[in-house]
């Protein structure tokens, strides 16, 4: 008995002296974390279970669940879904991009167009979470450099959502959380606030979401949510349904190769703030857009030495299966035209269209892998062509065109109007088959164009001479403008008798497209980027002295440039819109036969010729740039060729004898009464009247005549007087003033009204843009002298109407100058 006490008691002693030092043991790590913790200027709250609150991997991932391994892992049972992170992708960056796949009536987005777009990152946080991340990448420095810490410290990325991480892989290379909630909620996943459909639906009213479709590849994850949100306007508010998509795409461990942006060559561009030790100011970074194109392994020998080889991986766009079936191959022709231009930069077989393989189930509209040409069951008549891009080095991922059904009756009206004079086959209210699928082709080149990182280039056109589109053998050469991203429609130009093909009538592939692909996408093999930047600026330099018609005219942020005009066609828009004018009176009397349809009621008519009135419109729009304009033609350092040219006097003074000619003296062809008469909403003579007062109120616009005022002092005199100017204008309106038995006729009447009105309200004025100038000065002195014309006029007048109307006049001018001498 003794023996077994003091055994008892040993145990006893054993135990105190092991929990005294356990407890030592945890006062230590309390003491320790104690200390650690005054290190810290914020400490961290927790927002997890601690690490052994964390379930084995089987009971959380049971047998339940539905498993899709890619990109990671997609875990899904019922409404609950768990993302599996494994800790290769952690801090990597992945970029998401959300998209409308099913769409409701009547709103202004369809099924495929983007909704927006993120960089994320994942990231391991404390208490055992899993964090997600904002990766902004808006000011950037090399990891060399000692203001890099700077940097990093200055751009804290911003944290989107804490996951608890709810078990590892059993090999702990990975952590499952839960985002059913997150799918759920109101965030960038299921943000459409900056949409299109904000504009229709409440963005704020998410009301439930659910997701429909998951699906997992090795680069990529896709997930389909239905959503009900509620509509704008509505009292009580209506439900609104719609479905979208979200792709996770890992982008390139190793960046592309950037190649900066030069204003001389038209590509859209990433733009960031980069720092730099050496730098003595910040640079304001832009990286033009383009796909990675690499030649194959094997190739990289032939590609150096400048012989073709075919791209690792060719940029391929495939053909919506929901497209017409007749439309496809002219699709596809748009997308496969490129080809040629990709060959300067070294590449064959470096784009091409396919059809959508329907049969393959393993393939996905909505795969974030593949590019698409979406078709658009819309009355809206347009298409574009938008690309996702790697904001880090402007690789673009993917592209998803845009299709509308609609384009077709735009490309009809303006083929019909431009090209019926001289084609034939465009003198039908439905054109055929064959015919409307080349003008598919042009568009869809056009589209693909900006699909590949390329703008539009609206100066195009003004470097073709307009006589050359009249020459078969240049168009053959040459094609009637040099980039098919210009606003260059048709040929409308070209006249009956110079019996131009329907072939080159359209705009095509042309020597700047194949420059700008060429530039954009062909390897300097320089060692860095500012080495890159300086061998591809001489390119631009060599390449334009030897050929003008590479010119990029960027009509999209410098629109002063009287060349980067839209719809315009040459290198004098006098010249090409007085032919375009002839084939416009050439056309309007036909178009009642040429819209005939079996049954119609004139509704093809009422088309047909508001587009006429329309292009006619256009023409006076592209010769009313000319006055008071100039061209910026941007030049490298060290050219010391002008970037300011003014457009010379005598092409101004062109600008207004179009005017006298095509305008003041009145286009009555216009209102011809076997057409207008059909028409529920004619030009007639009063709205003719308002076109050309509109007309003269633009010429004689105070800040037009300030512009060629202060033109004259900054050009000196090869730029247009303004004096000169008004005496032209002068010599337009008042010319029915000269000889015997005067006769003027109510628009001629009208027309000088008009001017008087536009007189007097710049002498008259009280701003000092108009009183403090030489305009003001002229236009009185102009108006003095109109004073003794019509008095001298009135004489010769034996027409009751016009010596009324010039007694008036004289009254007016009269009284304006009695009291302007009485103030």
């Amino acid at each position: 008995m003794y023996m077994r006490l003091m055994k008892s008691l040993i145990i006893i002693l054993l135990l105190f002296v092991a929990g005294y030092a356990n407890a030592q043991e945890r006062d230590s790590t309390r003491a320790d974390k104690k200390q650690d913790s005054t290190k810290a200027v914020v400490k961290p709250r927790r927002t997890s279970r601690s690490k052994d609150q964390i379930k084995p991997y089987e009971s959380v991932i049971n047998q339940n669940f539905f498993s899709k391994k890619g990109l990671f892992t997609v875990h899904q049972y019922k409404d609950t879904i768990y993302f599996e992170i494994p800790d290769s992708i952690l801090k990597r960056d992945i970029m998401t991009i959300s998209r409308l796949e099913k769409a409701p009536a009547g709103l202004k987005m369809y099924a495929g167009e983007e909704l927006n777009e993120k960089v994320i990152q994942f990231e391991k946080g404390e208490d055992s979470t899993i964090v997600l991340r904002y990766n902004l990448l808006l000011n950037r420095a090399d990891t060399n450099d000692v203001i890099y810490k700077a940097v990093e410290r200055s751009n804290y990325n911003p944290v989107v959502a804490r996951f608890p991480i709810q078990a590892y892989s059993d090999d702990s290379s990975s952590s499952v959380i839960d985002v059913s909630d997150f799918l759920g909620d109101k965030n960038f996943i299921n943000d459409i606030s900056k949409s299109k459909l904000s504009s229709d639906i409440n963005a704020s009213s998410l009301k439930s979401a659910r997701v429909t479709s998951i699906h997992a590849y090795p680069i990529n994850v896709e997930i389909s949510i239905e959503k009900t949100l509620n509509a704008k306007g509505s009292t009580p508010a209506e439900p609104v349904s719609l479905v979208s998509h979200v792709s996770f795409v890992a982008l390139p461990k190793v960046p592309m190769p950037q190649r900066q942006f030069d204003p001389r060559v038209g590509y859209f561009a990433e733009s960031y703030n980069e720092y730099a030790d050496h730098q003595q100011q910040v640079e304001k970074r832009n990286i033009i857009v383009r796909w990675r194109l690499e030649p194959k392994p094997g190739d990289v020998g032939k590609w150096k030495r400048g012989k073709l080889v075919e791209p690792q991986k060719p940029i391929v766009i495939y053909i919506d299966p929901a497209t017409p079936k007749q439309w496809r191959k002219y699709l596809i022709m748009g997308i496969n035209d490129w080809q040629v231009a990709f060959e300067h930069a070294g590449f064959k077989n470096a784009i091409y269209g396919k059809e959508w393989p329907v049969d393959d189930t393993s393939m996905h509209l909505d795969d974030a892998r593949y590019s698409v040409l979406h078709y658009f069951p819309s009355d809206v008549s347009n298409a574009y062509g938008p690309h996702i891009s790697d904001p880090r080095s402007g690789e673009i991922i993917q592209t998803r065109i845009g299709w509308y059904h609609n384009v077709m009756t735009l490309l009809h009206n303006w083929y019909l109007v431009q090209a019926a004079a001289t084609d034939p086959a465009a003198r039908h209210a439905q054109f055929s088959e064959a015919l409307m699928g080349q003008l598919i082709r042009f568009v869809s080149s056009h589209e693909v164009g900006h699909t590949l990182g390329l703008r539009h280039n609206f100066g195009s056109s003004s470097q073709t001479p307009v006589d050359s589109l009249r020459s078969l053998s240049y168009l053959k050469a040459h094609g009637h403008t040099a980039s098919i991203m210009d606003y260059a429609r048709f040929n409308y130009v070209a006249q009956p008798e110079d019996h131009i093909p329907q072939k080159y009538l359209f705009p095509r592939i042309g020597e700047y497209d194949k420059w700008a692909i060429e530039w954009g996408y062909k390897p300097s093999f320089a060692k860095n980027l500012d080495e890159d930047k300086k061998i591809v600026s001489k390119w631009i330099v060599q390449r334009l002295a030897n050929n003008p018609r590479l010119w990029f005219g960027d009509g999209e942020t410098y629109k002063s440039d009287s060349r980067n005009l839209t719809e315009d066609l040459g290198d004098n828009a006098m010249k090409a819109s007085t032919y375009g004018i002839k084939n416009l009176q050439r056309i309007l009397p036909q178009l009642p036969e040429w819209t005939y349809v079996e049954g119609g009621v004139e509704k093809n008519l009422q088309v047909a010729y508001k587009n006429v009135l329309d292009q006619y419109n256009r023409y006076l729009g592209h010769v009313l740039k000319n006055i008071g304009g100039f061209h910026r033609t941007l030049r490298a350092d060290g050219d010391t060729s002008s970037v300011f040219e003014v457009i010379p006097a005598g092409k101004q003074l062109e600008a207004v004898d179009f005017f006298n000619k095509q305008l003041f003296t009145t286009p009555l062809w216009l209102i011809d009464p076997k057409v207008s008469n059909k028409v529920v909403d004619p030009l007639d003579e009063s709205s003719l009247t308002d076109l050309q007062s509109r007309g003269l109120n633009s010429l004689l616009d105070i800040k037009r005549l300030n512009t060629i005022s202060n033109n004259r002092r900054r050009f000196g005199n090869q730029s247009l007087a303004l004096y000169d100017y008004i005496q032209a204008i002068h010599r337009s309106i008042w010319k029915d003033l000269k000889g015997n038995n005067i006769v003027i006729d109510s628009y001629a009447r009208n027309l000088q009204k008009t001017y008087v009105g536009a007189l007097m309200a710049v002498i008259i004025s009280k701003d000092p843009e108009a009183s403090e100038t030489d305009a003001s000065s002229l236009l009185r002195a102009d108006m003095m002298s109109l004073q003794k014309e019509i008095k001298s006029a009135i004489l010769n007048t034996s027409d009751p109407m016009s010596k009324i109307h010039l007694e008036d006049i004289q009254n007016r001018i009269s009284n304006l100058l009695t009291a302007k001498e009485n103030q």
